[in-house]
């Protein structure tokens, strides 16, 4: 008789866990707290428009193609991929742009525009990033680190490879202009991590965008999670929607089930949890049968930041606006933004975005004649004291303001539909700890073997997959801790 297997949450580290397990044999049942799956990819649907909720810049499409593989099909037949090109647009704060894709000629003749001089460095950047991308990412984004000898192994190329920099500290090296430095080390907000602390290693991103591209899934984010969705009923897996786990069951120190809100227990030989790591061991275990998480040094981590974004819908379209597909506009302020997001917990007045404009690529994504859009701005997360119920509307006018005046003309007289999620969404709804966008912060010091591991150390059986665990957040990250949970329960 097959192993069970227990999945608390069905974001893509959930669902990639799920079918990687079912195409070794064991036995799945997902439970997800919300009304469909999705994590963080969750999609909103309001009159007629489709926002995707989350993850929105799609790279190492490769990784989604191993699980289908694994499965025995194909996924094109589920999945249909399309490259961005250029993968991003970046605003500065005058509104001059500097686009970026795979094409290395393309690349160095926008660079010119801003510096000249550049071009060599910028070169130079992209073959020093291939060695990183090469340890960080080939060699170590699915290997677990569960003891700290794995991390003594890796720690001399760590060094060669000077991990102890900063993304911006390591670009600076190469690139001289400012906002070509910003332009080259904003890659770990897309992480949660904050670009003049992240660790060099996250400056792999960009190798690794310009190794397979910045793609799209036509019908949006949310098409990856139905097709996965799919795939996984297909191999027999099951799924529990609006089934909150209150708590992991726990007996001699095994894990062997849950029990939800509802009072209801379900049991299994393995749980492997896609919630959020510090919520996980936070709320679902009892401090006592967790010492190695105990509360003190949950809280003693950091968290990366939050978000305020805003999916809203036109009934004109902006086709002959300056947007690209991915845009992202850069404040005048960069360092300082960022010291009052990640260091002080503050909301600033200014902000910088990333502004979503799928329709650009998908029309389908909107009725006839209309426009979906999605705006993020990073913000502290509520370790800060921000009033979040008092604030929101007026931080969203703010945002909604500065779009109308600078890029989307007679903005808000045409919008139709619209939704917004803030911190308190990310605590409340996701069950983020803090109202964290990211979970665990991508420092150098909460990295690898440093990072909550992908195994319980005080629960047998309990593993986990996501944003909080190695190797970190996005979605190469997270589907490559899938492939580490897959292995690991196969060795318990």
């Amino acid at each position: 008789m097959a192993e069970k297997v227990i999945i608390i949450g069905s974001g893509f580290g959930g669902l990639a866990t799920a079918s990687r397990l079912l195409s070794k044999g064991y036995e799945v049942e997902i439970f997800e707290k919300r009304d469909k799956p999705g994590g963080r990819a969750y999609v909103y649907e309001i009159d007629g428009f489709t926002f995707d909720g989350g993850p929105t810049v799609i790279t190492a499409p490769f990784l989604f193609d191993e699980i289908f593989e694994a499965a025995g099909r194909n996924r094109e037949d589920y999945i249909e991929f399309v490259p961005c090109d250029p993968f991003y647009r970046i605003f500065n704060h005058e509104g001059r742009t500097f686009d970026y894709n795979g094409n290395h000629e393309f690349v160095l003749n926008e660079i010119a525009k801003w510096n000249p001089a550049d071009r060599g460095g910028y070169t130079k950047f992209l073959e020093s990033t291939k060695a990183i991308f090469k340890k960080g990412f080939v060699e170590l984004a699915d290997q677990p680190f569960l003891n700290i000898w794995d991390m003594v192994k890796v720690a001399p190329d760590l060094i060669k490879l000077k991990s102890y920099k900063t993304v911006y500290s390591y670009v600076s090296q190469y690139i001289e202009n400012d906002f070509l430095r910003r332009c080259f080390s904003f890659h770990p907000l897309l992480v949660g991590g904050n670009p003049f602390d992240t660790t060099s290693i996250y400056a792999m991103i960009h190798y690794l965008e310009r190794e397979w591209g910045v793609h799209y899934a036509l019908g949006g984010t949310g098409s990856i999670v139905n097709g996965m969705v799919k795939l996984i009923k297909e191999q027999g897996g099951t799924f529990h929607l609006n089934a909150e786990v209150d708590e992991i069951l726990i007996q001699n120190k095994r894990a062997k089930g849950v029990l939800l809100k509802n009072g209801k227990e379900y049991t299994a030989d393995h749980v492997v949890s896609n919630a959020d790591v510090a919520f996980t061991y936070r709320y679902m275990i009892p401090e006592s049968k967790r010492p190695t998480y105990s509360n003190k040094k949950i809280e003693n981590l950091k968290y990366s930041m939050s978000l305020f974004v805003i999916y809203f819908g036109t009934k004109r379209r902006y086709l002959d606006s300056d947007l690209a597909h991915h845009n992202i506009i850069l404040g005048e302020r960069y360092r300082g933004l960022l010291e009052d997001i990640f260091h002080d917990k503050k909301l600033s007045e200014d902000f910088s975005l990333y502004l979503h404009m799928p329709t650009k690529t998908d029309p389908s994504l909107a009725p006839d004649g209309c426009e979906a859009f999605y705006v993020l701005s990073p913000v502290p997360h509520l370790g800060g004291d921000t009033d979040w119920q008092a604030t929101a509307s007026q931080y969203r006018d703010g945002i909604m303001n500065f779009l109308e005046e600078n890029y989307l003309p007679n903005l808000q007289e045409n919008i139709i539909a619209e939704h917004h999620i803030d911190p308190l969404h990310f605590k409340n709804t996701l069950n983020s700890y803090k109202g964290s966008a990211f979970s665990v912060e991508p420092i150098l010091t909460q990295s690898a073997w440093f990072r909550p591991h992908n195994k319980s150390e005080d629960v047998e059986n309990l593993f986990f997959v996501g944003a909080g665990t190695h190797p970190g957040a996005g979605l190469p990250g997270v589907l490559s801790s899938a492939k580490i949970a897959q292995k690991l329960v196969g060795k318990s």
